[in-house]
């Protein structure tokens, strides 16, 4: 009999193996975003030679106070740069943007396009205008990242500010007059670099004379001046005040720069994740000026469907994203290949993961990978956190909650941020813990989670507001 039993095993464990049993792709959605490019110049020829003239205004007096050199012995070389956009390093997301716009080296127009690379990665104007930097839009969800301070212009090679325009509208979606913020910066050589369309009060406090240095904070990417999104618009002049296309490539012939301006100049594509989050519901991408709607949320109760998404930039035409879905067990819940059958500049694609499998309870690991990077995101599912570690950290009180909740710290835990969710898991509040009280007057009577985040970890519990 034993012998028998061992067989009947071996075989069900045969045909497990050769006949796995089938696992349901969730359900998806998404598709290309697409930067609306402006039908204007980023900045016009009249407000440009206005800023040519304040800047060489700027510099004189600089060299006249012996800030910048007066005479140079020898021409320096050009500075190599780095990328002038970078992430908040509080971002949960993987990189901010992606490009929408080169330099256009064809003077013809309209619609006549020609960047370094021989493509028509750019634009062109029926009044005449050629387009004279490069844009990086942000992305995912721009204006949210906008109002988050996620997206910052940095430094893309060290020298001294010799322009700086702060205090205009910064939420534009159409041509208009308005000015832009910008920040103008000289380097060794006295070639310079422009940042433009900053968020209004965002920039470095530094004044015009003094010194940055290479990926330094600049400003937070806005929508100021001619512009329809968040974008950086990032123009660069030699030391002859020649426009400089910082790319070299077939169709860059222009003598004002005869070689590559970066450090290691990046491909034509750049196929990358710029994000992997989750979502409570299907994101919303509202027209400008009204931010975007996430619906983010890592932290679901049971019952709750799981919205998990990937973003994209420079999605590769026949590629494909890989991607997993493991249990807290570490166990495999999805792999799937998702294939990508066009070239898009940005895109989105999300999968729905139904309450019915998600039958564990903790934290679920979603890992996407594509062309060679890898991106996890954590979520977790079902108890938020354990009601006695809780309360032998902190003490909330009053419990149920009116419209101020305190916090009292039983031990030397350092509080960096607390956020609140309902009972469908949606985050309803965020606020950073100054003052060891949270007001909770916006919200409705109910049940919610209170979510603290610390730096030794994340503690959570049951509140009821009154």
């Amino acid at each position: 009999m034993k012998k028998n039993y061992v067989f009947i095993v071996a075989s069900l464990l045969f045909i497990q193996l050769a006949f796995p049993q089938k696992v349901e792709i969730p359900t998806s959605g998404g598709g290309e975003f697409k930067f609306q490019n402006s039908s204007s110049e980023c900045l016009s020829d009249e407000k440009r030679n206005e800023l040519k003239l304040q800047i060489k205004k700027n510099v004189d007096d600089l060299k006249s106070r012996g800030i910048l050199s007066e005479n140079r012995l020898q021409p320096l070389v050009h500075p190599l740069f780095n990328t002038p956009i970078t992430k908040n390093p509080s971002s949960e997301y993987n990189n901010v943007w992606g490009i929408s716009n080169h330099v256009d080296h064809n003077p013809n127009f309209p619609n006549q396009l020609q960047d370094w690379n021989c493509g028509t990665r750019t634009y062109d104007t029926s009044g005449g205008y050629n387009h004279k930097g490069i844009d990086y839009f942000t992305w995912p969800f721009g204006l949210y990242m906008m109002d988050n301070d996620e997206a910052w212009a940095v430094a893309a090679a060290p020298g001294i500010i010799t322009y700086k325009a702060d205090g205009n509208y910064d939420r534009n979606c159409a041509f208009n007059s308005l000015n832009w913020n910008v920040v103008v910066i000289q380097h060794s050589d006295g070639s310079e670099s422009w940042y433009g369309h900053l968020k209004n009060g965002s920039l470095t406090t530094k004044n015009i004379g003094e010194t940055v240095e290479q990926g330094e904070f600049l400003g937070v990417i806005g929508s100021s001046g001619n512009s329809t999104g968040p974008h950086l618009h990032f123009e660069v002049y030699n030391t002859a005040s020649q426009l400089v296309d910082t790319y070299q490539g077939a169709c860059n012939n222009w003598t004002s720069g005869t070689d590559s301006w970066w450090q290691t100049q990046k491909p034509y594509f750049e196929p990358k994740i710029n994000a992997v989050l989750t979502h409570y519901a299907v994101p919303q991408f509202n027209n400008c000026p009204t931010s975007e709607n996430p619906n983010l949320s890592n932290d679901f109760l049971v019952g709750s469907n799981v919205i998990a998404a990937v973003y994209l930039a420079d999605q590769l035409a026949g590629s494909s994203v890989t991607l997993t879905l493991r249990r807290p067990d570490n166990s495999i819940q999805y792999n799937w290949n998702f294939a990508l059958a066009d070239l898009y500049y940005s895109s989105w694609w999300y999968w729905t993961f139904p309450a019915n499998e998600l039958t564990q309870q903790g934290t679920y690991r979603f890992t996407a990978s594509y062309q060679g990077n890898t991106f996890t995101h954590n979520f977790n599912y079902g108890s938020l956190g354990n009601d006695e570690v809780f309360e032998q950290k902190f003490e909330i009180f009053p419990n149920p909650v009116e419209d101020n909740l305190s916090i009292s710290i039983k031990d030397n835990s350092a509080i960096k941020e607390v956020k609140i969710y309902d009972i469908l898991g949606k985050l309803v509040l965020t606020e950073t813990f100054e003052n060891y009280e949270i007001n909770v007057s916006s919200l409705t009577k109910g049940i919610y989670i209170l979510k603290i985040i610390t730096n030794d970890g994340d503690f959570s519990t049951k509140i009821i507001k009154q």
